[in-house]
């Protein structure tokens, strides 16, 4: 919500929604494929089972856990912020209310193209955690619980879609330089602060926020270069006849 309201006067002042020269082409267009590859070859070594990747993840995780355990103070915390502000329903809740904003404002094609970029990036989490089925890390003095698969972290996922989508739709709508700051050091805040969480409360290994992470900037990209292409189309020539445009 303070992002849209940061975003509101630099948005009043463009009420047409530009489709080229808001974000460079070229960045969206290599960061989805990229990022998607990153993800895949994690995912494999994890599902592999490839012992220097999954010591890494158990070493790490250990270490947090023996903190959280220790700090019962900091490890509330760290609940409430991943229970309450960087929740998943929490980040669609803020894209919901973006979505009617843009469809308030008549932006009703960027509203659509918003809501199915969310609506991809769900599936495709829930999808990818079922085929997975990896097991979460267990304790016998847990301080936090979570249920389903691991991989991807859910909370990591929709915290990089949110602030990749708002990201992207600040340079859409031309916002200001304070606005794009803005909107990127909350988004890598939140980003980076669930990514912490998830793994310092022991519900997951740091191999599924990573994973998380680049699947949801994925998702996120790839809405922007789709769009990107969209608006990049050249538009119909008006055929003419004789005495001036074809009416038939």
């Amino acid at each position: 919500m303070a992002i849209l309201s940061i975003m509101a006067p630099s948005l009043r002042r463009s009420p047409r929604l530009p489709s080229r020269r808001s974000l460079p082409r070229s960045f969206p267009c290599l960061a989805a494929p990229l990022c998607t590859a990153v993800a895949a070859v994690l995912t494999v070594l994890v599902l592999a089972g490839w012992d220097p990747l999954l010591d890494l993840d158990a070493h790490v995780t250990a270490e947090l856990h023996r903190t959280a355990v220790a700090e019962p103070g900091w490890t509330r915390l760290n609940r409430v912020l991943t229970d309450w502000v960087w929740d998943p329903w929490t980040m669609r809740a803020v894209l919901l209310v973006t979505v009617v904003w843009l469809a308030l404002r008549g932006a009703r094609r960027p509203a659509l193209w918003l809501s199915a970029a969310v609506l991809t990036g769900t599936v495709l989490q829930q999808a990818l955690k079922a085929l997975f089925d990896r097991d979460r890390p267990r304790w016998s003095d847990p301080v936090d619980s979570a249920g389903f698969a691991a991989l991807p972290s859910g909370h990591a996922m929709t915290a990089a879609l949110t602030c990749g989508l708002l990201l992207w739709l600040a340079h859409l709508r031309r916002a200001g330089r304070p606005v794009r700051l803005a909107v990127a050091w909350v988004g890598a805040v939140s980003v980076a602060g669930v990514g912490f969480t998830r793994v310092y409360l022991g519900v997951h290994w740091p191999t599924d926020v990573v994973v998380g992470w680049l699947l949801g900037f994925a998702v996120a990209a790839a809405a922007a270069a789709l769009w990107s292409g969209r608006g990049a189309r050249p538009s119909r020539p008006e055929r003419r006849g004789p005495g001036g445009p074809e009416s038939g």
